[in-house]
């Protein structure tokens, strides 16, 4: 069974340079790398939640609003409009990865060694880093802050991703610290880890929700650079278990998984699998900008989202099947 690779390995394999300045987050440390904490969230699970987000994922969709979620190690984001060409960040550069051009900074990001000393400098946050190392402690900071919203609303704290299993010592122990405090958790995941790492994080997870790329491993691999054999493993155990609330994301990827004809297959599967809410995520291009941002290409940009009559189309679909638990969230 494939096991995820440590933060060094994965670092090496890039050829980072300055590997003694990243924290092994996934390695039972006491730090998490988060890069959002999202307060007041409704989508993330029942009632209003606190969702947070940690850093890294094994899965490289190409389809990402998040893309800034990828690696598990802080990056640097360039949001070029907003330079005034102060040149402080070329001050500071020590590798003279920054250049002004036509007053607008540019990164060679092969020669950046991320030391972030650029994004602690620049006034206008043009350059950013994303990517903030927490402690527990001051994890369960930001929890308190919404508790008593949890209370009334029914709702709770969910981590996301990234992956959250890529980080599974923080995600345990950060689990543990909600339900001592009587806490709701959700877990939002891939389901691509190893069942000895997510059968420890179940033990203190009341839901799961569990995103479903695609079916078949072909195409699967394909869309996420990963085969599907392990997560439908998970999923299947999860759910034979009956232990917890499961409740499957479906993105709905146009020219990938929304014909009507997969769409029917997978409602066939779906029936035989005791879940209490199945949502269909409609695609959007909200996080194209953050590619450029951190000069990659965003590789879906030819591709509309679905639109509404689309997505009910689907859904009727599925509802035909039995299924009766759909919802459409856009």
């Amino acid at each position: 069974m494939p096991e995820l690779p440590s933060v060094s390995d994965f670092l090496k394999e890039k050829g980072m340079a300055r590997l003694n300045t990243i924290r092994e987050t996934n390695q039972g440390v006491a730090e998490g790398l988060m890069f959002n904490i999202q307060r007041y969230s409704i989508q993330d699970g029942p009632g209003i939640r606190t969702t947070i987000s940690l850093k890294g994922c094994p899965l490289k969709c190409k389809w990402c609003s998040n893309p800034e979620s990828q690696n598990p190690y802080p990056e640097i984001m360039v949001r070029k409009a907003r330079c005034n060409g102060c040149g402080k960040c070329l001050d500071v550069c020590a590798c003279g990865a920054i250049t002004l051009n036509e007053d607008t900074v540019q990164i060679d990001r092969s020669r950046c060694d991320l030391c972030m000393k650029c994004a602690d400098v620049c006034p206008t946050e043009t350059i950013e880093s994303t990517g903030k190392y927490m402690s527990l402690k001051e994890a369960m900071e930001e929890v308190g802050k919404d508790e008593l919203f949890y209370r009334n609303s029914g709702g709770g704290v969910t981590l996301s991703g990234g992956e959250p299993l890529y980080q599974p010592e923080f995600t345990l122990n950060l689990l543990k610290e909600c339900k001592e405090r009587a806490l709701s958790t959700a877990l939002d995941i891939s389901g691509y880890a190893s069942w000895r790492v997510l059968d420890r994080v179940l033990k203190y997870t009341d839901l799961v929700l569990f995103d479903i790329k695609h079916l078949e491993p072909a195409i699967h691999r394909k869309g996420t650079g990963r085969g599907n054999q392990l997560i439908l493993e998970n999923l299947k155990k999860i759910v034979d278990a009956g232990q917890r609330r499961v409740w499957l994301r479906i993105p709905i990827i146009p020219n990938y998984n929304d014909s009507e004809q997969y769409i029917e297959k997978l409602a066939e599967a779906v029936t035989k699998m005791p879940v209490e809410k199945i949502s269909l995520l409609s695609y959007h291009e909200w996080g194209k900008p953050k590619y450029e941002s951190l000069g990659r290409d965003y590789l879906f940009s030819d591709s509309a989202p679905p639109g509404q009559e689309r997505l009910q189309a689907l859904k009727d679909i599925m509802q035909s099947k039995g299924l009766h638990n759909v919802t459409i969230d856009y």
